[in-house]
């Protein structure tokens, strides 16, 4: 009786045993399914298939000569280390503002899965980098990442400079615009304002030009009319034009 009341707790305790243990693997299948259907986070990495397919090239029958040289190899393997490069630097700007926002639940853990799936591929791919470097001679794996380093930054200041030119190509051409259109309203506004005196003063000329002839056309001094208070030629006009008046 002892044994048949104990057989029931530890059949109960296995049954539940196995129903965490087949969970828990049920569970880390379809989240390992679900990671691999997830998408990466990086491009296809062309300079390392680059690389894998000179590298496993197989020389032609009767051929003893290795198919790609050597110089070629490592100029290959040079420049997947500098696309690597582009890559942790990726990496290192994305992590801290993927974190916040993760913490914050602004986005998604299948978004934070695939970053830490590219963090695991880089750090694989730097490891394959290096024992390629030490393959073709020992103690370059040490140093090819600061050569690609090197090259990648001198990439990238190539780009800011030539960006910069554009720009400034482009600029030069607005100002060359803006400078004939700000010269042509000048000379427009130059020409108008000297117009506005030469209208001003033939205004008076011809005022006076027309009083003239109305006087010539009259044909006698009694329609004449003289300002009064003038010098001593208008008081003399004034004295003659009376004397006229007597004699008529």
């Amino acid at each position: 009786m002892f044994w048949v009341g104990l057989l029931v707790p530890i059949t109960y305790i296995g049954v539940l045993v196995g129903s965490l243990a087949t969970f828990s693997s049920l569970y880390r299948k379809r989240k390992a399914a679900k990671a691999a259907s997830l998408a990466p986070w990086f491009d296809p990495h062309i300079p390392r298939n680059v690389y894998l397919s000179l590298l496993h090239l197989e020389p032609a029958p009767g051929q003893k000569s290795p198919v790609v040289p050597d110089s070629v190899l490592r100029a290959a393997l040079l420049r997947r280390a500098t696309e690597d490069i582009y890559r942790v630097l990726a990496i290192r700007g994305a992590k801290a503002a993927l974190g916040i926002l993760v913490q914050r639940g602004s986005v998604g853990d299948d978004l934070w899965q695939r970053f830490q799936r590219a963090e695991q591929e880089i750090e694989e791919e730097l490891r394959d980098v290096v024992k390629e470097a030490n393959a073709f001679s020992p103690g370059w794996g040490a140093s090819i990442f600061q050569t690609a380093n090197e090259m990648a930054s001198n990439a990238i200041i190539r780009k800011r400079v030539d960006d910069i030119q554009a720009q400034a190509k482009a600029e030069t051409d607005w100002w060359e615009k803006k400078r004939s259109t700000i010269q042509s309203e000048f000379m427009k506004e130059l020409y108008e304002g000297s117009e506005d005196p030469a209208a001003s003063s033939s205004t008076p000329q011809k005022s006076t030009t027309a009083a003239s002839t109305s006087t010539a056309q009259g044909g006698s001094d009694e329609d004449t009319v003289f300002v009064e208070g003038g010098g001593p030629a208008a008081q003399g006009a004034k004295a003659s034009a009376k004397k006229k008046k007597g004699k008529k």
